[in-house]
């Protein structure tokens, strides 16, 4: 293959990979992992140390992202509903915009913990407090890492 299609292939995977930090159904850092990879095979002579630190990274934050909404509305006394309401909320917000797609985290787990617990409008707002605040924290560590893998790639190709 040549340098350069592996370059724009690189570059494609980096932005896709920007996109699912914010996109619910894309792994955004493993794309721009993958990105990573295709430098390397392209001759980017990155330290094998960095590439496992950067897979690391990209394992770690994805876990993060995946179970810290769980355990934030568990720890804001959340129930199962809310847990399922802010899944929900995520990928119905996709749908709706960017502002759909920050507050529906916050909608989908109060929904849930109101239809759980009706009579308890406290906790079921402190409960999606909890989920919105976890979605905002998986996104960012997402965007974080995914940026700088971005950075990498694009300091390599150009």
């Amino acid at each position: 293959m040549d340098i350069t299609l592996l370059g724009i292939l690189a570059l494609i995977c980096a932005v896709v990979g920007v996109v699912g930090c914010v996109v619910p159904i894309l792994p955004g850092t493993p794309i721009c992992y993958v990105a990573i990879l295709l430098c390397q095979w392209a001759g980017a002579g990155f330290a094998t140390n960095d590439l496992i630190v950067w897979a690391a990274i990209a394992v770690v934050v994805t876990l993060v992202d995946t179970y810290l909404p769980v355990w934030m509305t568990k720890r804001f006394g959340g129930s199962k509903a809310a847990t399922r309401g802010s899944m929900i909320g995520i990928v119905v917000g996709f749908f709706a915009g960017p502002l759909g797609l920050i507050l529906g985290p916050f909608f989908g787990a109060l929904i849930g913990e109101l239809t759980q617990n009706g009579n308890d409008s406290a906790r079921a707002f402190k409960v999606a407090f909890g989920s919105f605040a976890a979605f905002i924290c998986g996104t960012g560590l997402k965007l974080v890492a995914s940026v700088y893998l971005t950075i990498k790639v694009i300091h390599f190709v150009f």
